[in-house]
């Protein structure tokens, strides 16, 4: 969105009585196929483009948005903003980012955006070759089908304290999802990429037989007695555990007192060696960003070190509330203030692969999915729904359905031992992680 447009926006806020302001433009394309059992199921297309505006009165905010960006829209949006924030009852935490804080001068430049636009028939071929390749794999029998997906999209911030800035991203998406039967039942696989660039994506085919190689797999699944054995996360899902490790570590959330980490910074919550980084400006990353949601400059940061929590996640908010300086780790849409997330969280590599975990395990339980977690936020308390693999001698035995796994956290980051197997698959990635005992409700 032109920057001269927002800077009007911010402009006629201040003279209609805000005190400050933040305009947001963000502009969004987006293209997705999707084809099931060698037929063309859906085509959808995307555009939008939309205009968000925060304002504050004295201690006073509000936020409003809207997608027509017309003179008339805009001064109506501006209006209705102002009048808000005179109503609304005083934060005094609330303000725009202290503009030492601010990102200047030359942002760094996180090659996001891949020109390359392919069209409705590239993406049903990519589709069809995920979908194909998952179909011929032995004991697969039905297809949940294929997708592939391109997006662009352009951000602009310009608030009343001085800053502006731009950041612009593509993203390419390709899923495969089949299913496998037998006499004995129907199990599911699926498998999914995403990326900056195109270029980037995995082989369709790649993509479609390991769909249906993890459906034919889980054929014959068990239900196993409850018991208490080692347990490994797969390396695909095992940053799923780094969910509650950041709620845990947010601002707000310390601010509130509803952490089960809030007394635990500059402690050790994991086990020496292990590092957790968070990296903003990961070149073609999908959580980079050059400037944080409030135009803050952003930095990697080791949020666990040597397994000793360095840090909390804060925005200008919460950062005031605790009485300390925001991190960078703002994040918001166009409807609501800030909030806060990371960007791209990596955990470090130990030295042993997969099998060299279920060799040094020798029974227990592989983790392939998990679904349904339930989290304590107040103890650390956590039970997930799973299935996977149990294993006996260090090798796959048979698969296994239906079992929960439950433990605190605070006592499983403790004992958490990564592989080596580490993936670049997302924004939060992980290698395989062995836990040395966790209750697993069975039968």
């Amino acid at each position: 969105m032109d920057e001269n447009l927002l800077k009007d926006v911010v402009d006629a806020a201040l003279k209609a009585g805000a005190d400050a302001a933040e305009a947001i433009g963000a502009e969004r394309q987006a293209l997705s196929v999707t084809v099931r059992l060698g037929d063309l199921e859906e085509v959808e297309r995307e555009e939008s483009r939309d205009l968000g505006l925060r304002v504050f009165v004295g201690q006073r905010q509000a936020v409003v948005s809207g997608s027509d960006v017309s003179a008339a829209a805009r001064a109506r949006l501006v209006e209705r903003a102002v009048a808000m924030a005179r109503l609304a009852p005083e934060d005094p935490y609330a303000g725009l980012a202290d503009p030492e804080r601010l990102a200047r001068g030359v942002l760094p430049d996180l090659d996001l955006y891949d020109p390359e636009e392919p069209g409705a028939d590239a993406l049903e071929a990519d589709a069809r070759a995920a979908e194909a390749a998952a179909r011929e794999v032995a004991g697969v029998t039905n297809s949940d089908g294929a997708s592939a997906s391109w997006s662009a999209s352009r951000w602009r911030m310009v608030t009343s304290a001085g800053f502006s800035g731009e950041h612009r991203a593509s993203g390419f998406g390709l899923t495969a999802s089949a299913i496998a039967g037998d006499e004995g039942g129907m199990e599911s696989g699926y498998d999914g990429r995403s990326a900056r660039w195109r270029r980037d994506l995995p082989e369709a085919t790649r993509i479609g037989t390991d769909a249906g190689r993890r459906a034919a797999q889980r054929l014959g699944a068990r239900k196993i007695a409850s018991t208490t054995a080692p347990v490994i996360f797969e390396n695909r899902l095992a940053a799923s555990l780094f969910g509650p490790l950041i709620g845990a570590i947010s601002g707000p959330s310390i601010a509130r007192g509803t952490s089960f980490l809030k007394d635990k910074l500059g402690q050790r919550v994991f086990a020496e060696g292990v590092t957790i980084t968070d990296d903003p400006h990961r070149i073609r990353g999908l959580g980079s960003a050059p400037f944080d949601d409030e135009g803050v400059v952003n930095e990697r940061r080791a949020l666990i070190e040597d397994g000793v929590l360095t840090t909390w996640l804060l925005n200008t908010s919460s950062a005031r509330q605790l009485g300390l300086t925001t991190t960078g780790h703002a994040s918001r849409g166009l409807a609501g203030p800030p909030g806060v997330s990371p960007s791209n969280l990596t955990m470090s590599t130990g030295d042993r692969d997969q099998a060299g975990l279920m060799a040094d395990a020798g029974k227990g339980l592989l983790i392939t999915n998990m679904f349904g977690p339930s989290l304590n936020g107040n103890t650390g308390d956590w039970s997930v729904g799973c299935s996977g693999f149990w294993f006996e001698d260090g090798e796959i035995a048979y698969p296994v359905t239906e079992i929960t796994v439950a433990g605190n956290l605070i006592d499983i980051y403790a004992r958490v031992v990564p592989g080596s197997d580490l993936e670049i698959r997302g924004s939060s990635n992980a290698p395989s992680l062995l836990v040395d005992s966790l209750a697993i409700a069975g039968l």
